[in-house]
């Protein structure tokens, strides 16, 4: 297939089932041929040997070793190459539950109390949209690249320095949580009196223990599809949140709630703060090309039917959440909703609790792209060692607790971490990837997009991260 022809199929509009199916079976079985191909260098022709290899190589997976021909699960190729297909890999189901559970989360009431409730409606729905196209772009450009991680993509687009600035942005990603002491004192009043068990009272060591007893054993599977079961107690629980902050939000008594004026402006001027915190929620590019490669049948198809669920599903469950949080609270709304509860309400507790068990079960998530980021960058040639699997994966772990015992203020780390990195990994780099690609004119109709939606993702950036720097300077002071 020529380059030509094959980048006419815009990213945004593939629907051919056929043609999907042939892209994913384009395969060289020698890494070495892609290594000193660079965009710069591309031909019209392209051999079956060429640059359109699938992601079908996860190293943590089990190939099936038969010869070729004895079984269905070898290809052979014209050329003599064999794709041996994985015998294990995630359902279509699993992956979804592992996307889903990268996006949902209880911040975004607060991005509402920020734009306006209903540019916040606009946003949220113009962002969805926006990140799905992203997240399916970045699989594309992975196709396009022959790479298998957004890592490798990045380095094949840009060197070196993208491999750094990707691996950077990525590393940002931390997470906090600051519920469970109070559910435990809620549920147990008493505990504070009982030697040893009082300790589950201390937001120190809630964290501490649910990091070490849950978190790190997570995060040490070398697989991502193995975490479906606890992704999907995870989306379970955010289930919960949801009717908890629908159910009881309404009823809440008067003194929790915040002051009518300025709750049905079209826009607040912190609009740019509520993208980041948007942003933050949606964006899940740091894993997804892990999550395409987990799947038993990856290809781009069944990828934007996992994209276009995952994202649908979790758009429609933070609108309403942000909507009834938001009309409850309104200027008191903080950056977690739960936290706008009183302390004794049980059902709101309930939540927190899930809550609570959501951010130490989607931390494995985080801690996979941690690793992969370092194992690419400093060990890209190295077989596997569980020696430096172990190390990195602590070192992750508890370097993400630490940010947890650190942070209080979860409103600020969603401005800020959202502003800075979200936007980079979601709204500049994949676009910028794909421009740097395919071939044409920056102000061709197939490339204009992109083009679009780099410059949108570099003005949040800026305006988002210097407006949350002024906003602390500020509160401080």
């Amino acid at each position: 297939m020529s380059r030509s022809s094959f980048q006419e199929i815009l990213p945004f509009v593939i629907d051919n089932e056929e043609f999907e199916e042939s892209i994913s079976l384009q395969v060289t079985s020698h890494g070495s041929n892609l290594e000193n191909y660079s965009p710069e260098e591309e031909t019209d022709e392209r051999s079956n040997s060429g640059d359109l290899a699938p992601l079908l190589s996860n190293a943590s997976r089990e190939f099936d070793s038969t010869t070729p021909g004895e079984s269905n699960s070898v290809l052979v190729l014209d050329n003599g190459d064999t794709l041996r297909m994985p015998k294990d890999g995630g359902s279509f189901f699993e992956s979804f539950l592992n996307m889903a559970n990268s996006i949902i989360g209880a911040g975004l009431p607060f991005s509402f109390r920020e734009s306006g409730i209903f540019a916040g409606i606009i946003l949220l729905l113009g962002l969805t949209y926006l990140v799905d196209w992203t997240i399916r772009l970045l699989v594309y450009n992975a196709k396009l690249s022959g790479r298998n991680s957004y890592q490798e993509v990045m380095q094949f687009c840009f060197g070196k320095s993208g491999l750094i600035i990707i691996s950077a942005f990525q590393l940002l990603f931390a997470f906090g949580g600051d519920t469970l002491p109070h559910v435990i004192t809620s549920l147990f009043p008493n505990i504070s009196n009982i030697p040893v068990l009082n300790l589950f009272t201390d937001r120190y060591f809630v964290i501490i223990f649910c990091t070490i007893f849950i978190s790190y054993p997570l995060s040490l599977y070398r697989d991502i599809s193995k975490l479906a079961k606890a992704s999907g107690l995870a989306l379970i629980s955010m289930v919960i949140i949801v009717v908890a902050v629908v159910i009881e939000a309404p009823r809440v008594d008067p003194r929790y709630k915040g002051g009518d004026k300025g709750t049905w402006d079209f826009v607040h001027p912190e609009m740019f703060q509520a993208i980041g915190v948007i942003s933050f929620a949606f964006v899940c590019h740091h894993n997804s090309l892990l999550i395409f490669d987990s799947l038993r049948k990856p290809t781009l198809k069944r990828f934007a039917a996992v994209t276009h669920l995952s994202t649908g599903i979790s758009m429609l469950a933070c609108l309403l959440v942000a909507i009834v949080g938001y009309l409850a609270f309104t200027d008191k709304t903080e950056g977690n909703i739960l936290n706008n509860f009183p302390e004794d309400n049980v059902i709101i507790n309930i939540a927190r609790f899930c809550f609570g068990f959501n951010m130490f079960t989607t931390l494995p998530l985080e801690a996979f792209v941690c690793r992969e980021s370092i194992e690419i960058y400093y060990f890209p040639n190295a077989s596997f060692s569980l020696k430096r699997h172990v190390i990195l994966t602590t070192i992750f772990v508890m370097g993400a607790m630490m940010v947890s015992l650190l942070t209080n203020d979860l409103g600020i780390v969603l401005e800020l971490t959202g502003g800075c990195s979200a936007t980079a990994l979601a709204y500049i780099l994949p676009p910028a990837c794909y421009l740097k690609l395919s071939s044409g004119n920056w102000w061709s109709r197939k490339k204009l997009p992109a083009v679009i939606c780099v410059g949108f993702g570099i003005a949040v950036m800026i305006l988002s991260t210097v407006l949350t720097l002024n906003k602390m300077i500020e509160t401080k002071i």
